[in-house]
Parts: structure tokens; C-alpha cells; sequence
């Protein structure tokens, strides 16, 4: 059904846009003569004036022009009270005139006629964007022009069911924008309460020690250090046949934080079997399906889980760079340029896999937890920021090989490691059905919001004695 074929309440009625306003377009001076800006004090607004704008009313924009621009344009004065509408990159921006100004051609300005108030257009513009996109035409983007703005309907109710209808939506969208603050103060603790499981985690607070338990329990455990005596060990005794082996550097640990007991600082160095980054080239291998080619788009900050929303397809080739760059189960993959220190863990369901060049593998020992280290690197107060203070000077645009095998880790028993990830897994996933939570109930509230002013304009919005009151 039509939108201006849909049935009013008795005295209302369908009008347009350019029945109950003159419709006035914009103009831009010419940029190359500073005297039309240059010590301006009309206010002249751009789309770009009410991107992100909230408020309902605006009175100047981030520039002004002087009375010769406004002149040698096609900018036209208007007066407090007219709605500026946006009819192009994009449509649909609204707001209502504080003072009197003028606009660039980026607009569609309604000066309303005796009869209907100024918040009553700007709440019906505001929920009918693509009412008005319907309507635009155009090839490289939208515009609405002036004679469709013209065409735009309107349903009109009496002058005094306006002024209730505007402050019964504006009460209930005051109570939606109190109930989408608090929404958003869940998700901004949620993200804080995020941050600081994974520093207890890495700072060994999230679960008892293994020396604690070992101690309640009356036996004996493997310390961190031990641990990493028998990573060294192991490595020392599998090294035969590959040339000289180079013992990993231990740790400087002056100015270190202290560890809790049974832990052990370790460089990353000594945890990495195999560091290496991805291959280029790989565009000419790209198909519509086939093995999965992962991207710096595939990682993210504050996670270790892959983001497979959107992945390449390749055919890769049988060559040892391809080889070089595939990855497997339990790799640590890191960003090393644009947007570094981004990781992820690759999970054993992934299926055959390769990176590019912008991204690094760090392939654990088997004798470590490889979610523990994904997650130590993800933390903020752990290798993360490890690798972005590696990645600073003037000459430097990303992160080589030497410096993810120079971070340094912070090591637990493996006992231990395997409690803390899964205390993380457990605490994470409340987190992520919290937000799951918090994110429907803001799509909820906009929903709403719509219904409200669908219904207020179509005389079904309840009225209430209170906003009666309110204007009267």
C-alpha cells in the first residue's frame, strides 16, 4: 500500500511537501575567493554539518560565509524554524533552523506556511529517509531534486493534535534515549570487565595457583621454570641434523612486575618452534572456492578466535612458498602490518588454510597451552602491548620476525594454563551473551522508535493526559 493511500484520522489530511512549505535549494560560493569566507558570519551549513548530529535544533555549521558569497551564489537566507533537509550524500540528515541561515546546494529546505509546526516536518522527515530515497534519482549517488522534495506527502493533522503529537514522541523517545545510555553503559563495562579477566589472567589472579593447590592438596607440581627447562631440554634433544643450535636468551627480567609462585618469565623465542610469515602473490591463486585465504580482516583485537564473516578463496599453488605459508592447528597468527598485534588461534576445525604476507605464524611447542599464548599476546598488559612498543621509531612500519620471538611471556605451570583458559572460555562466553543481549535490545529500542512514529503519524499513538499538559 502506498504510504499517502494509507487511511487518516477524521480532519486530517494528505498533503505534500510543496503544499505546506516553499522548498528552497542551496548554493556554494566560489572556494577559490578567500572574501567570500573570510571573516563570514552568516551561517552556512553542509551535509557534513549534520553527520552524527543529534540534537534537533542547529543554529551554524563549521563554516560561515560573508555577504558577498551569499550574494554571488545561489545560497539563500531562510529563517529560524525551517527544517533543513539533506537531499544528498547523504539523503535524509534533519534539522530545524535556530536561527536564520543558508545552506550549500547539499540540501532541500522546507520553509513552512502558517498551519504546521516545525517539529511536527522534522519528526515526520525523520522516520521517513527511505520514503525519500524511494523518490531520488541518480547514477554516481542519490540526490532528491526539488521537484520531487515538492512531491514528498505529508499527512496534516489539526494544528493542536501536532503540538500533542510532537511532545507524546518526544517523552517517549526521551525514556528510549535513557534506556539506549544505560544499554551502552552495559557494553562499555563489558568491555572494561573483558580487559580485566585477561590481565588477571596473564598476572595469575583469575584462577588458584598451581601452588596453592598443590600445597592444599599436600603434593608436588611442576613449576613454570621446570617447565620451560623441559621446553629447552626437548628442543636441544629434536635439534640434530639442522646445523648449529642457538640456545634461546633468557629473559631480563629487571624492572619485570613480579610473577606469582611457580611461574616464570620465558622469551617467546623459547615457546616458538617455527615463526614465519605469509607469501606473496597470492591474488593470481584467488577462486570462488578451494582453501581458505586468511587476511589481516580475519583477526582482530581482544580475541583469538578467527573472523570468518568474510574470507578469500585460493587454488594454492605446489611450490615451498605456499607450503611456507599454510597454516595448522594451534598456530598463533599476528598482524605485522597496518594493524598490528591483531591474533588469532587457528582452531582444528578450519580446514587447509594459508596467510599473506602481512601476516605472521607462531607455531607453539606442543608443551604449552597454545590458547594460553594466543590469549597472553591478545591481552593488553600482556604481549600486545609488548609488540606495539616494538613496532614504534620513525623508520619502522611494522613488526619484523626477531621481535614475536622477543616478547616476553609470562609462564605457568601447564596445569595451570589449561585452568585459566578455560576460566577465560567460561567467563568470555557470559560476556558474549551479555552483549548478544544488550545488541538485541538496542535493534529493539530503534524498532520501536520507528513503530512510535509511524503510529503518532497515523493518528494510532495513544496520547496521554500528561503530554496534553505539556503544551498546553
Amino acid at each position: 500500500m502506498k504510504i499517502e493511500k494509507m487511511k487518516l484520522p477524521p480532519s486530517w489530511e494528505w498533503k505534500t511537501m510543496g503544499e505546506i512549505a516553499d522548498v528552497v535549494g542551496g548554493g556554494t560560493p566560489k572556494t577559490n575567493d578567500p572574501s567570500n569566507y573570510e571573516d563570514g558570519s552568516i551561517s552556512w551549513l553542509t551535509p557534513a554539518d549534520l553527520s552524527g548530529y543529534t540534537a534537533k535544533t542547529i543554529g551554524h555549521g563549521s563554516r560561515f560565509i560573508t555577504q558577498k558569497g551569499l550574494d554571488t551564489s545561489s545560497a539563500k537566507m531562510m529563517p529560524a524554524g525551517t527544517v533543513l533537509f539533506t537531499s544528498r550524500a547523504p539523503i535524509g540528515y534533519v534539522a530545524i533552523a535556530s536561527n536564520p541561515v543558508c545552506t550549500n546546494q547539499g540540501f532541500k529546505s522546507f520553509v513552512l506556511k502558517d498551519g504546521v509546526l516545525p517539529d511536527y516536518a522534522y519528526w515526520w522527515l525523520k522516520g521517513n529517509k527511505e520514503l525519500a530515497e524511494s523518490m531520488a534519482n541518480g547514477t554516481t549517488f542519490l540526490e532528491l531534486s526539488g521537484a520531487k522534495a515538492k512531491q514528498l506527502p505529508i499527512p496534516i493533522a489539526p494544528l493542536d493534535q501536532q503540538k500533542r503529537i510532537v511532545a507524546e514522541i518526544e517523552k517517549q523517545f526521551s525514556r528510549l534515549d535513557e534506556t539506549v545510555a544505560s544499554l551502552k553503559r552495559v557494553k562499555a563495562n563489558l568491555k572494561r570487565y573483558k580487559a580485566a579477566v585477561l590481565k588477571a589472567a596473564v598476572e595469575g589472579r583469575l584462577v588458584e595457583t598451581e601452588a596453592q593447590r598443590a600445597r592444599r592438596e599436600g603434593r608436588s607440581y611442576e613449576t613454570g621454570a621446570q617447565l620451560l627447562k623441559r621446553i629447552l631440554e626437548t628442543r636441544r634433544s629434536q635439534w640434530q641434523g639442522k646445523g648449529k643450535y642457538k640456545e634461546p636468551a633468557a629473559p631480563d627480567t629487571t624492572g619485570l612486575p613480579e610473577l606469582p609462585e611457580g611461574w616464570v618469565w620465558a622469551v617467546s623465542g623459547a615457546i616458538f618452534d617455527f615463526v614465519t610469515s605469509g607469501s606473496r602473490g597470492w591474488a593470481q591463486h584467488y577462486s570462488d572456492s578451494g582453501s581458505i585465504f586468511l587476511r589481516v580482516g580475519n583477526l582482530d583485537h581482544g580475541t583469538i578466535d578467527l573472523d570468518l564473516s568474510e574470507i578469500q578463496h585460493v587454488t594454492p599453488p605446489a611450490n615451498p612458498e605456499a607450503d611456507r605459508s599454510r597454516v595448522r592447528s594451534g598456530d598463533l597468527l599476528i598482524s605485522i602490518t597496518a594493524e598490528l598485534g591483531m591474533v588469532a588461534v587457528v582452531p582444528e576445525n578450519l580446514g587447509d588454510a594459508y596467510i599473506n604476507q602481512h601476516v605472521a605464524i607462531a607455531r607453539s611447542t606442543d608443551l604449552v597451552d597454545k590458547n594460553y599464548i594466543g590469549w597472553y599476546f591478545a591481552c593488553e598488559h600482556g604481549g600486545k602491548k609488548q609488540l606495539e612498543l616494538l613496532r614504534r621509531g620513525a623508520t619502522k612500519a611494522g613488526l619484523g620476525l626477531d621481535d614475536i620471538r622477543s616478547v616476553y611471556i609470562a609462564l605457568p605451570p601447564l596445569t595451570e594454563q589449561r585452568r585459566i583458559v578455560a576460566e577465560v572460555d567460561r567467563r568470555l562466553s557470559l560476556i558474549r551473551t551479555t552483549e548478544a543481549q544488550v545488541d538485541a535490545n538496542l535493534q529493539r529500542a530503534e524498532r520501536l522508535r520507528q513503530s512510535i512514529l509511524a503510529q503518532a503519524f497515523f493518528g494510532r499513538l495513544k496520547l496521554s493526559e500528561e503530554s496534553v499538559g505539556e503544551v498546553a
